[in-house]
């Protein structure tokens, strides 16, 4: 029997066309695109059915709201289908993989979110072969996670990044391998995918809009601006350091703003700033402070992630301290090793 698979159809490029204030999401040209697309006809194919979110977006405009309007989507037609394909802008597309990984408890079938640089009006659109690749992942059964694919490459969803604007291959995943790598066949690396669910226990956990933050370091940073911030308000908070977990020792006002948000309840999450590598509080003397007042490490997970999953454990209603512990250890393999 032929696997059924759900399209989630959010917005993003793959399904502009040209307006005169340029490109913007068109769900009744896209529905009928795909409906002529004859290659989704084929006999290798899944049987599909496709349904859009009540507005599709460009995804620089995707909000926490619009995360928990897909994961319904999902959860609501979980069982009725063998597997998810959700279309997405590639802007925001990292942020909203990491997010479904985590409030998706116990999946135990392929969501898949793929997109395009070139619009499928276009000639040389990337997306016929996205979408076809997609299809045909989600219908293998060998994939009980969240994905991106993507140019050929299917990436663990919360460990990848975008990391081109403009070119085909879009999103890497430098903290860890290709899930699966479509050249004449598609080749699944089984010893990196997931291999834990549950249909059974199968749960979706909406977030929270809590208040949450990010802080790139940058040599010369005056941390002095950013303590009106560091209120009782903020929830949780991540800052991209350089290398292991660094920062500059020539701004003595990062440290008493840490404790104070340590002290007000935040969760402090230290990342770093580099695509490969881990964070090692204490390893240098610049990052020991930190270490000192409260921070947690963050090892190798992405900013992406890391905001995700402190919506998610603030969601869940857990103390600051489990949080923090949480913060440090693997949930969705996306982080360090299962």
């Amino acid at each position: 029997m032929k696997s059924k698979i759900l399209i989630i159809n959010t917005g993003g490029t793959i399904g502009m066309v040209k307006t005169k204030k340029g490109y913007a999401p068109n769900g009744e040209y896209f529905r009928k695109a795909l409906e002529d697309m004859g290659a989704l006809k084929a006999d290798i194919m899944p049987k599909w059915d496709m349904i859009e979110t009540g507005q599709l977006l460009d995804s620089s405009n995707m909000t926490v709201e619009d995360w928990n309007e897909i994961g319904k989507l999902v959860a609501d037609n979980y069982r009725k289908y063998d597997g998810f394909v959700i279309l997405h802008g590639t802007d925001t597309m990292a942020y909203t993989a990491s997010a479904l990984s985590f409030m998706f408890e116990n999946l135990d079938k392929p969501v898949i979110l793929t997109g395009s640089q070139i619009p499928l009006c276009e000639v040389r659109s990337d997306g016929r072969d996205n979408i076809i690749s997609s299809l045909l992942i989600a219908a293998s059964k060998k994939i009980k996670e969240v994905a991106i694919y993507f140019g050929g490459n299917l990436l663990r969803g919360n460990r990848s990044m975008k990391y081109s604007a403009d070119g085909l291959t879009a999103f890497v995943s430098p903290g860890y391998p290709l899930l699966a790598e479509a050249g004449i066949s598609i080749r699944y690396n089984e010893a990196y995918l997931m291999k834990q669910g549950s249909e059974e226990d199968f749960a979706f956990v909406p977030f929270e809009n809590v208040p949450i933050g990010v802080i790139k370091v940058f040599p010369g940073i005056q941390f002095s601006l950013f303590e009106s911030i560091m209120t009782e308000d903020l929830k949780g908070i991540v800052i991209e350091t350089f290398g292991s977990g660094n920062i500059p020792q020539n701004d003595e006002a990062l440290l008493p703003i840490i404790e104070k948000a340590f002290a007000n309840g935040t969760v402090v999450t230290v990342c770093t700033q580099c695509p490969q590598g881990t964070v090692s509080l204490g390893a240098y003397e610049t990052s020991h402070a930190l270490q000192e007042a409260g921070a947690v490490s963050g090892l190798d997970i992405t900013t992406e992630a890391a905001v995700a999953k402190l919506y998610y454990l603030f969601s869940k209603g857990l103390s600051k301290e489990q949080i923090k512990k949480l913060m440090g250890i693997s949930l969705r393999g996306e982080m360090g090793n299962l």
